[in-house]
């Protein structure tokens, strides 16, 4: 009888560890994929910025077209990306180009005190800094997930459940480790 009792506790506490494991797994997983749509929503933000900015500065500085058509380009490419490994690619892209837009400020003494302009600059620089932020989570949440299910014995449930790594987001060119610079 005692042993019965015994075997029934090893088994309910393996039956709500695994539980537990299983729902742990879900839960990081959600968060890996709310991080995810919290990036695409500054990333989008993005994309609805550079739009303004590029018609401001394309009425001061028409010699720079070829540098705003790439990243009218590059936008285009990284909204209608379909993975994640291109999305990223994509950004990547559109961060150098933006890094790469380079005026001179004295030759424009307007477009240097127009409001609208100064207003989208500082809405870039504070987009930039919030696509950084939510990187920074993002990675950090699915190194979490991914460390949930490969550490053992959390791998066995991951590998019943078919739980699979998820990708970092990384940069891949060093233009693009570089906060965009928008130097008039």
């Amino acid at each position: 009888m005692v042993s019965l009792i015994i075997i029934l506790a090893i088994i309910a506490v393996l039956v709500l560890w695994f539980v537990s494991a299983y729902n742990g797994m879900i839960r990081r997983r959600n968060e890996v994929d709310k991080e995810w749509h919290n990036v695409d929503v500054q990333l989008e933000r993005r994309y609805a910025l550079i739009p303004n900015l590029v018609e401001t500065v394309k009425g001061y500085a028409k010699h720079e077209s070829e540098t705003l058509e790439k990243i009218t380009q590059y936008r285009s490419q990284a909204m209608n990306a379909n993975t994640m490994a291109e999305r990223a690619e994509a950004n990547n892209n559109l961060t150098s180009a933006l890094a790469g837009l380079k005026i001179q400020l004295e030759a424009y003494p307007d477009l240097k005190a127009n409001t609208n302009f100064m207003q989208l600059q500082e809405e870039l620089t504070s987009t930039e800094n919030k696509i950084s932020f939510s990187r920074q989570l993002y990675n950090q949440v699915v190194t979490n997930y991914n460390n949930k299910i490969q550490v053992f014995p959390n791998s066995i449930v991951a590998g019943m459940f078919h739980f699979t790594n998820k990708e970092l987001f990384e940069l891949s060119t060093t233009e693009a480790r570089q906060a965009p610079k928008v130097s008039f």
